[in-house]
């Protein structure tokens, strides 16, 4: 039976996987003996390392939060198996019981933000939705981020480009997909995303357009090793022609590009 501590410790991680936080729900899940805590205990924890909630305290709990951060890396789930007995061998406490631990690693899904909600940004939307991914879509026209133009949009944000982007949070495990209709807005847009972690940065437009978002970058002070992030024109080439062919390039060279990162 979960007690009161552990129905908040599950409160606390509804709100960590709806805010898109990665963090480890560590679980007691058997005991012999006499240790800390019973079977059905649980603890958070953070990637910033914040706790919630206890799983006994002491050497135990230290063992389980290192491999808790570990789980953070590896994404994989763990069973940790300990003796309480003689600390001189080793063992994290002299309860004189032994503690079974899993942990549960609970991973944000990835983010496809699309700036642009014109055609292209409005199938690769649908497709990244399909694909089980969190989408936001930023653009400057309300009427085109509407729930019944974007019904499978996870967040949208219209107005500036420049200022939904200063307002939201780009991690590594966000890719961008650029498909706006101008030059203008893909230069307000590139800078501020080169100055983030993201893991993909592509680019929608020919060749020619690229080179002259290109030229007025340089002319802005950033430099061709910064510009080497960005995949330009955007997506594998597949020779796609309907809407849904390039949203398939844009999501498939994502994919690749992720792939490539887990195996680095």
């Amino acid at each position: 039976m979960n007690t009161g501590h552990d129905l908040r410790v599950l409160r606390q991680l509804t709100e960590a996987v709806e805010s898109g936080s990665p963090v480890v729900l560590a679980t007691v899940v058997a005991t012999q003996r006499s240790v800390p805590r019973h079977a059905g205990t649980k603890m958070l924890v953070y990637q910033d390392g914040r706790l919630a909630g206890t799983i006994g305290g002491g050497e135990m709990e230290s063992r389980v939060i290192e491999e808790a951060r570990a789980a953070l890396v590896t994404r994989r789930p763990q069973l940790l198996d300990y003796s309480l007995l003689e600390p001189a061998r080793g063992d994290p406490g002299v309860c004189g019981g032994e503690v079974k631990i899993y942990l549960e690693p609970y991973m944000p899904s990835h983010t496809i933000l699309i700036i642009g909600a014109g055609h292209v940004g409005r199938a690769v939307v649908d497709l990244a939705d399909w694909l089980g991914y969190r989408t936001i879509v930023i653009d400057d026209r309300p009427e085109r981020l509407t729930q019944a133009e974007l019904p499978k949009a996870g967040q949208r944000l219209a107005g500036s480009i420049g200022e939904a982007l200063d307002g939201l949070e780009i991690t590594e495990g966000t890719s961008v997909a650029v498909v706006t209709r101008s030059v203008d807005q893909d230069v307000e847009a590139i800078p501020r995303l080169l100055a983030s972690p993201a893991g993909y940065i592509g680019v929608m437009g020919s060749d020619r357009r690229w080179r002259e978002v290109k030229n007025r970058l340089e002319e802005m002070g950033i430099g061709e090793a910064e510009l080497e992030r960005v995949h330009a024109p955007i997506g594998l080439e597949i020779n796609a022609e309907t809407l849904e062919e390039i949203a398939v390039s844009i999501l498939s060279e994502i994919i690749r590009v992720r792939g490539a990162g887990d195996q680095a």
